[in-house]
């Protein structure tokens, strides 16, 4: 295939940009210099607007095809942000940032999308408009949110998004995708359980916070195994415990416990809320003590789109020559605001016997990058053919 072959050719040169992002690590928002490297690209490429400050540091870069009698405008995404992550990986480019880590790959997905920037731009095989869209802060900050609240989609005309991750496990390029629910709503609680303190040899006379929360770790566990279909999905986990009293003689007077909650619907999502709000509510009551409950809305559901997905999958196997249908992932991912706005789809390319993404060891693999953006170039050259 043409695009492979090009994409074959220009891998040194896109490894080379991979490794300098991944030297240079910058986490949610503050991805200045990232940001600022991708306009640089996207300029010397020859892009016909670019535009930086989506966002808050988010880059666009619309490239135009020979002709445009379709009027269809693609969107291409790739995250930018790391993680704050010490890197044991020892690599000759390792992170430079000490405590900053590319350890979820974005810094290979901005390499691809950037080597697909230009042989788009070299090419311009395709009738229509591509926007490229190099996001900050998809760990947890909302990039994808806050950039379609700018006004991305609508000030671009995007008709349709694509989107792709790096997938350890899975064979070196090769793709996994599904329709539907994909990766899963992602939600924070922060419960803070109120008693009265006093000293441990007299339990009588407080109301034991330590008991109280330690009762709510356990019933929360409930709303998986008692109130949720068997068949919907929900994971409620408490992942932080701590007493306002280190002391081993005092029962403290408050307990903050703090967690997450992982669901594939609105409607288990909306439960899951309802249903810890009302067990610790209870359980306090029962002790006779107060409790607080905030309960944060992340990322919703990702969905894909089912003739996007249809579309992506036939494409992933031209490059590849196969694709896979890819499991539920109760991780998060905010390239579900992009898929709230407009129809599209998110797909996983494979790197590898790596370690798992989000780990000190992690590292993006280079041999992917012919596979990923020679998909993202065919998303637009298929969809858009040359008139």
């Amino acid at each position: 295939m043409p695009v492979k072959n090009r994409f074959a050719e220009l891998q040194d040169e896109i490894t080379a940009w991979r490794r300098d992002l991944h030297e240079n690590p910058e986490i949610l928002f503050e991805t200045h210099r990232t940001s600022a490297l991708v306009a640089e690209r996207l300029k010397e490429f020859g892009c016909d607007e670019i535009v930086t400050g989506i966002g808050r540091t988010g880059v666009v870069g619309v490239i135009k095809g020979k002709t445009d009698t379709s009027g269809k405008v693609i969107g291409l995404r790739a995250d930018m942000d790391a993680l704050p992550i010490h890197e044991q990986t020892g690599l000759a480019y390792k992170s430079k940032t000490d405590g900053a880590m590319h350890a979820c790959g974005h810094d290979g997905h901005t390499a691809m999308l950037l080597g697909a920037a230009k042989y788009l731009s070299e090419t311009r095989n395709f009738d229509g408009t591509v926007v490229v869209i190099f996001q900050p802060a998809e760990e947890g900050g909302g990039g994808g949110r806050e950039m379609c609240e700018d006004g991305m989609m609508d000030r671009w005309g995007i008709q349709e998004v694509y989107g792709m991750h790096n997938w350890p496990g899975r064979p070196v390029g090769s793709f996994a995708i599904r329709p539907g629910a994909f990766f899963a709503a992602t939600d924070q609680f922060d419960i803070t359980f109120e008693g009265r303190g006093g000293h441990a040899a007299k339990p009588q006379e407080t109301v034991d916070t330590t008991v109280m929360a330690s009762q709510a770790v356990l019933a929360l566990q409930t709303i998986a195994s008692r109130n949720a279909d068997p068949i919907d999905q929900v994971v409620v986990s408490v992942t932080s415990f701590e007493t306002s009293s280190k002391a081993f003689n005092v029962i403290p007077q408050r307990v903050q416990l703090k967690g997450t909650v992982r669901t594939m619907s609105k409607d288990m999502r909306d439960l899951a809320e309802t249903r810890i709000k009302d067990i610790c509510a209870g359980i306090a009551a029962t002790f006779g003590g107060t409790v607080d409950v905030t309960y944060y809305r992340g990322y919703p559901v990702m969905v894909n789109h089912e003739e996007q997905t249809d579309f992506a999958a036939e494409v992933a196997k031209a490059v590849s020559g196969g694709c896979d249908e890819a499991p539920l992932v109760m991780g998060g991912e905010d390239f579900a605001f992009m898929l709230e706005e407009r129809p599209g789809a998110y797909i996983l390319v494979g790197n590898g016997d790596s370690a798992a993404v989000h780990h000190p060891e992690y590292n993006f693999n280079d041999e992917a990058i012919p596979a990923g953006c020679s998909w993202w170039a065919e998303i637009v050259e298929r969809r858009m053919p040359a008139a």
